[in-house]
């Protein structure tokens, strides 16, 4: 049995059991009975798969964590955290994470205005809402109305302008009040440290966002001679998405909790809050070797709550409330994308696919000799002298000495023979043979879209954990590409012996092979692109009652190609009468069959664009 990294990076989430892997959780339904149950509802293509169970047990532990570590501490401040919508916001997770957060006063953290606007509706009164990004007036102005609602806001201060408006928008709501309402402010801070990794460039002296020392001077002096000190309530920072170095954060910390202690001194009395954004780093590595962070959330924990404290009591202040906004570790877990194998493009170089001839070429025949007679003790010779004569082969079929037909039976003897000799010599594990298994990895075509929904491994090359849903307690064997269905060269997941992926040799004519992509629930829906017009997968939701029993909820179909084009600003109606005005004026499609094309057509446009399996595809005929 090979768990494919799972005690890596699973986290207890999934478990295998027998053949298949199951989620680890009240009854332990496997990923492949709860998809085959949603593809019998007439579902195809690939699969999300959301689990709010996942979520909850995420900010349990999150916020558990850290109440440990207040207790170790003797920590005086509170513990709160929110979600940055911009890690997801798609319903079907949101709601989700609000229901299963209320007993942590968990908030939302909005970064634009259409966020802004979900967080108001969404955010229970009294938990926490913090507003970051660019803004202007006008979303300042939404941030007072927040406040004037009894939310629990604070709107963090980019830079010098923003809160110059906010200044000016303080005034107009509260012209005529007696007793003004505004919402908390916080101060981003541009920190001297940094994170590392690809998501760097986030935090740091460069970053986009954030005050300078100079800057954050003027921005005390403007709340002080407005009157607003009392409303200066948080220091945030943030130093990279995935931070897998526990050692920045600890810079960071120390530089924060120093400004938040100067400014405490200076006057702010009504400062509170440390908010150490983002940067809990998931693990996504499916080896050991490769793991992607080097700290556990109790280390996290310990550390922000011990340095925060000890600064505080060197520079006699108040320990700070901790925020954090760590929405990757929230969401990246809760969600598996599944897809079907639609094609092995290597099964073609079997010896059922040879066309020998009467008469063999002579190398050609040598080769079949070398095929029938190969043996662990003449493995290695056997395999050079196999590549050395596809060499010899493809240079005669250059010159017109051989054909097709000899040509094609080349290809097949020496992938053959290849795989013949590594399957012998597999306990000399040499570079030489790693460098040849890698020629004769297998390309599997799986029905989803990289860029619609790995769109992090496209663009930056981060890996996600892969692995097959059944035939587990069989051992795989194929060293294995993926290949996305877009046409493009980049929809691609290429074999890496330094992250090796090895899967089944399964015949697609006779069963569906399903692939799971997991730790796919931050940032790849709400980044992923409609390249080739193919679309955000059908979703589907899986609770589990008080008695273990699971429900699979809130389907939501993957769109149709009419309604893709109508999101580009088509005129559908204008596309649809033109099909139908073009098959009316062909001569090439006699008057019977008019209308059953045009019916196909309205079948197919019913239909979204991922493709349809080979079983499927027998299902739709009956067979």
């Amino acid at each position: 049995m090979k768990d494919f990294g799972l005690t890596v990076w699973g986290d207890d989430n999934f478990v295998i059991a027998g053949d298949t892997v199951c989620i680890n959780h009240a009854s332990r339904p496997s990923l492949l009975q709860l998809t085959q149950e949603i593809r019998e509802k007439g579902y195809k293509g690939p699969l999300l798969l959301r689990f709010p169970h996942l979520i909850q047990k995420q900010i349990s532990t999150l916020f558990n964590t850290f109440e440990t570590a207040k207790e170790t501490f003797g920590y005086k401040g509170e513990f709160h955290a929110v979600f940055p919508l911009k890690v997801n916001q798609f319903p079907n997770f949101v709601h989700a994470l609000i229901d299963v957060s209320k007993p942590f006063r968990y908030g939302l953290e909005a970064g634009s205005k259409a966020e802004l606007i979900i967080a108001m509706a969404e955010t229970p009164i009294g938990a926490p809402i913090t507003v970051n990004g660019f803004k202007d007036k006008e979303m300042i102005a939404l941030c007072f109305i927040a406040a004037k609602m009894g939310h629990s806001i604070t709107v963090t201060i980019e830079g010098i302008g923003e809160l110059k408006s906010i200044v000016e928008v303080y005034e107009e709501f509260n012209r005529n009040s007696t007793s003004p309402v505004a919402p908390k402010i916080g101060v981003r801070i541009r920190l001297h440290a940094s994170g590392i990794g690809i998501w760097a460039k986030s935090g740091g002296y460069s970053s986009k966002f954030g005050l300078t020392s100079t800057e954050l001077l003027e921005a005390y002096e403007i709340l002080r001679s407005h009157a607003l000190l009392d409303k200066l309530w948080m220091v945030h920072f943030h130093i990279g998405s995935q931070m897998g170095d526990i050692a920045p954060l600890k810079k960071a910390l120390r530089e924060a909790g120093n400004i938040y202690a100067d400014l405490k001194k200076r006057g702010a009395n009504a400062l509170r809050a440390i908010n150490i954004g983002g940067g809990l780093a998931v693990e996504y590595s499916q080896h050991q070797r490769s793991e992607e962070r080097n700290y556990s959330l109790s280390e996290f924990a310990n550390d922000v709550v011990f340095l925060m404290q000890e600064i505080a009591k060197s520079k006699g202040v108040e320990e700070p409330d901790i925020f954090t906004e760590s929405g990757r570790y929230i969401a990246a877990s809760h969600s598996v994308l599944v897809a079907p194998v639609l094609e092995l493009f290597s099964q073609e170089y079997s010896a059922k696919a040879l066309r020998q001839k009467a008469e063999n070429p002579p190398l050609i025949q040598e080769l079949l000799d070398l095929y029938s007679t190969i043996e662990r003790t003449n493995a290695r010779e056997y395999l050079h002298d196999a590549l050395d004569h596809m060499e010899s082969l493809l240079t005669l079929f250059d010159l017109g000495y051989i054909d097709l037909e000899d040509r094609s039976n080349t290809e097949i003897l020496v992938n053959l023979i290849i795989k013949k000799a590594i399957l012998l010599l597999k306990e000399e594990g040499t570079d030489e043979l790693r460098k040849i298994q890698d020629r004769i990895q297998e390309r599997y075509l799986v029905n989803f879209s990289a860029f619609q929904s790995l769109p992090d491994f496209w663009g930056l090359a981060q890996h996600f954990p892969i692995m097959p849903l059944n035939h587990l307690s069989s051992k795989p064997t194929n060293p294995a590409s993926i290949w996305d269905i877009t046409c493009d060269s980049d929809g691609e997941i290429g074999f890496d012996r330094k992250r090796p992926l090895y899967l089944h040799d399964i015949d697609i004519n006779q069963e569906e092979y399903f692939i799971g992509f997991f730790l796919t629930g931050a940032y790849q829906e709400v980044l992923g692109m409609k390249h080739n017009l193919f679309t955000h997968p059908t979703e589907a939701v899986i609770t589990f009652d008080e008695n273990g029993t699971y429900r699979i909820d809130s389907i939501i179909e993957a769109q149709n190609l009419m309604d893709i084009l109508d999101d580009l600003d088509y005129d559908t109606g204008l596309i649809d009468k033109m099909l139908k005005q073009k098959i009316e004026e062909s001569t090439l499609i006699s008057k019977d069959e008019k209308e059953e094309l045009l019916g196909k057509i309205y079948l197919y446009l019913s239909e979204n664009s991922y493709l349809k399996t080979i079983q499927a595809l027998k299902e739709d005929q009956g067979v």
